[in-house]
């Protein structure tokens, strides 16, 4: 591929993502939100339409985003993946006391919602059977849109010009770029200062995209991916961050906008690094 049709399948992907994007930017920032009008979900999708628009804009077939299956390993390892980091960010602030086990209030809600009177011990283990296939389940639907597009679309035409690193850094960077109206005007911000959490979660996402960047690559499919990011959205935020009783320094170590976070995703970020010549070459897309 010559660098003049990189850019301007680069170009194509980024004008129509943002321009669609920018719709539910604004629908979000007028606090049109929520189970009625649903405007995070279909900004989500924002990425897929730039993808889809971008194939019919340069003559290519919507097949080259890699639709298959592949391996189930892949897709097994990135449902386990999200809950094994929450474990490791979650357990030691617990055990510290950066943020305390358990929020009885949120459990007293939980057990409301279940309409059965159980140990607490139990309202948690059936919370977490529901969250961890219902909620999952759900959330593939909406986290789809955006993996069609930046794992389907934007991290291959990245990485035919470009090594692992590069390709993740840079889609790292754009995604954390789509974030950033919804965490300066939406309702998807951190209780902490903006000064202190915006960087901390921009560097969280470029940082955590290594992870989603080398499974896309290493499986050739986009569904790992899919995976991963609906496991991750329902562990951390439907799971460990509501169970969590947030104390002074909760939010500036756990969940996404913390700072353990960011510990958890380089060492993440280390150990796939070494492993980089196992996806210097992505599979092709079917």
């Amino acid at each position: 591929m010559s660098s003049a049709e990189g850019n301007r399948a680069l170009i194509a992907y980024l004008f129509f993502t943002f321009g669609f994007s920018s719709i539910f930017y604004f629908l979000n920032t007028k606090g049109g939100d929520g189970n009625l009008a649903d405007y995070t979900g279909c900004l989500m999708w924002c990425p897929a339409l730039g993808a889809f628009a971008a194939c019919a804009y340069l003559g290519r077939s919507v097949s080259t985003i890699a639709w298959r299956w592949g391996d189930t390993r892949w897709e097994i390892a990135c449902y386990l993946i999200p809950l094994g980091y929450s474990l490791a960010l979650y357990l030691p602030a617990w055990i510290t006391g950066i943020g305390k086990f358990y929020n009885a209030q949120f459990l007293a809600y939980v057990s409301k919602q279940l309409g059965l009177a159980l140990p607490v011990w139990a309202t948690i283990a059936v919370y977490f059977c529901l969250t961890a296939t219902i909620a999952v389940i759900k959330d593939l639907a909406t986290v789809l849109g955006e993996e069609i597009g930046w794992r389907g679309f934007l991290v291959p035409e990245l990485a035919k010009r470009h090594g692992f690193a590069a390709t993740a850094l840079i889609s790292g960077v754009i995604w954390a770029l789509w974030h950033y109206p919804l965490f300066l005007f939406g309702g998807y911000k951190s209780s902490t200062p903006v000064w202190f959490y915006l960087p901390v979660v921009t560097a969280n996402i470029i940082v955590g995209n290594f992870l989603w960047t080398w499974m896309r690559l290493k499986s050739g499919s986009i569904w790992p991916c899919v995976v991963l990011h609906a496991a991750h959205n329902t562990f951390i935020q439907r799971f460990f961050d509501p169970l969590t009783l947030d104390g002074s320094r909760t939010a500036y170590v756990t969940g996404e906008f913390g700072l353990g976070f960011t510990a958890v995703a380089i060492a993440m970020t280390i150990y796939l690094w070494r492993r980089r010549d196992e996806v210097e070459t992505p599979l092709p897309a079917v």
